[in-house]
């Protein structure tokens, strides 16, 4: 077990990250919209905006623990990455599914959430292969 764990490491490690800053960003969210009437869509644009900064510092640090770099090279680098992922690849796989979906379930609601579903999972897979291999290179 533990080699298993050693070899899948910084994928771990990635999916702990991803999952801390989706806690992290709905918390947030939840908290200043309901608790402090903040408007939702400004609620989400502070939440979110946390959540992508702690993201880039727990993957620095954490994930792929690269030190020494150019900072601004990796923040840039990570921006164009993480918002390609969610504006460019999510919204395509979404426009193209939830129709298939739909048809099959009838269901608009659940056929976006499982669209939805289906294109995190795609671009979390870009969001890793390219932080390990070009944002946070050794």
């Amino acid at each position: 077990m533990k080699p298993i764990l050693k070899k899948h490491a910084t994928k771990i490690r990635f999916g702990l990250v991803g999952a801390g800053n989706t806690l992290l960003d709905f918390g947030i969210l939840f908290i200043l919209a309901s608790f402090f009437g903040i408007p939702n869509v400004i609620a989400n644009i502070i939440s979110s905006s946390i959540a992508f900064l702690s993201s880039f510092v727990a993957n620095k640090k954490y994930t792929f623990k690269t030190s020494g770099q150019n900072i601004i090279r990796e923040m840039v680098l990570f921006t164009v990455v993480t918002l390609f992922g969610l504006w460019v690849i999510q919204s395509t796989i979404i426009a193209i599914i939830t129709p298939i979906i739909h048809h099959a379930i009838g269901n608009d609601t659940l056929a976006l959430l499982v669209a939805k579903l289906i294109a995190t999972g795609v671009s979390m897979t870009w969001n890793y292969l390219l932080y390990s291999r070009v944002v946070f290179k050794r």
